[in-house]
């Protein structure tokens, strides 16, 4: 089959631990033709929605991993699958393009995850859906609201609704003298809607990244254990992660919204939890196939690729 991959700029990829290239090993391992569709590269003319795509072929070498080959313009639904895989931040330009995606899919291109879906399960907010899953909540720009809730849970979690790898996130506590300041900056002073959430003191034994796969779940989480010193256990932000196997609490967890998420057409979804409540719902690129693989040779790229495959034979 001929899939192509929509991701950041190649050069710019970390092969030793990227799961993007995990996937490309894993596809061309078991004979698929692979192509490489970077940032920019794919646009509509006379009615049909093409791509700049290079053919590119992998190594198991970290260090010199691809080789490119020429140019070729394509449309999108003479590939057999169109993995999307470009890395937030979801701004107006990667809402721009999910557009484009999403006209591609009624021209035959299959696309995963369904740009609709993507564009539709903002990866912070998509949790409201969820409510049985969840910590309490808010999501607001009014400084009232914020304030009454930090009083009423005491201990809370501001975020950004755009952000991604921990940036932006502040732990505040009634009586926090900066809790003003950290409000103005981070509505912009009421000009944007942030979210807060209770504080869950699971934290300490790790933020776990749960991976879903065409409604099935990957029967190892990757927990994400923040340094001494931090509530946040994402890795960009210094978190240790450990692979571990599902608990039956996560399981219950996993296999619930699996079910939910796969009826949107989200192939490809990782559940960030914190003890028994659903915090994140990422769909965008979700990453740790490869330390999962490293630390317990559960092969989630394989299970990736195969799922893939039973899909485009359905």
């Amino acid at each position: 089959m001929k899939i192509a991959f929509h991701i950041d700029p190649i050069a710019k990829l970390k092969a030793y631990k990227d799961s993007s290239v995990a996937m490309m090993r894993a596809a061309q391992a078991r004979g698929h033709q692979l192509f490489a569709i970077e940032p920019g590269n794919v646009f509509s003319a006379r009615d049909r929605v093409q791509a700049v795509a290079q053919p590119i072929a992998v190594s198991d070498d970290d260090h010199d991993w691809y080789e490119l080959y020429a140019r070729q313009t394509t449309p999108l639904n003479e590939f057999d699958a169109v993995i999307e895989r470009k890395d937030p931040p979801f701004d107006m330009e990667y809402v721009y393009h999910t557009y484009l995606f999403e006209r591609a899919c009624d021209q035959g291109a299959r696309v995963f995850n369904r740009p609709g879906a993507v564009r539709d399960n903002n990866e912070k907010m998509a949790i409201l859906k969820h409510p049985d899953m969840i910590a309490a909540t808010t999501v607001t720009r009014s400084a009232a609201i914020l304030r009454a809730f930090v009083a009423e849970y005491k201990d809370v979690i501001f975020k950004p609704l755009d952000g991604m790898g921990g940036a932006g996130i502040f732990h505040v506590r009634e009586g926090d003298k900066n809790l003003y300041v950290i409000i103005e900056t981070l509505t912009e002073h009421g000009a944007r809607s942030i979210m807060a959430q209770r504080y869950l003191p699971e934290i300490v034994d790790g933020d776990k990244r749960i991976l879903l796969i065409a409604g099935d779940v990957v029967p190892f989480a990757l927990a994400r254990i923040p340094m001494i010193g931090e509530t946040r256990g994402n890795m960009a932000a210094g978190g240790r992660p450990e692979a571990r196997p599902l608990s039956a609490s996560d399981r219950q967890i996993a296999e619930t919204m699996a079910k939910r998420l796969w009826t949107e057409g989200l192939f490809l979804v990782g559940l960030d939890v914190i003890g028994s409540k659903v915090t994140e719902i990422n769909v965008t690129s979700p990453t740790g196939f490869v330390e999962i693989k490293a630390q317990t040779g559960f092969d989630v790229a394989g299970m990736f690729v195969q799922h893939l495959e039973r899909v485009l034979k359905s």
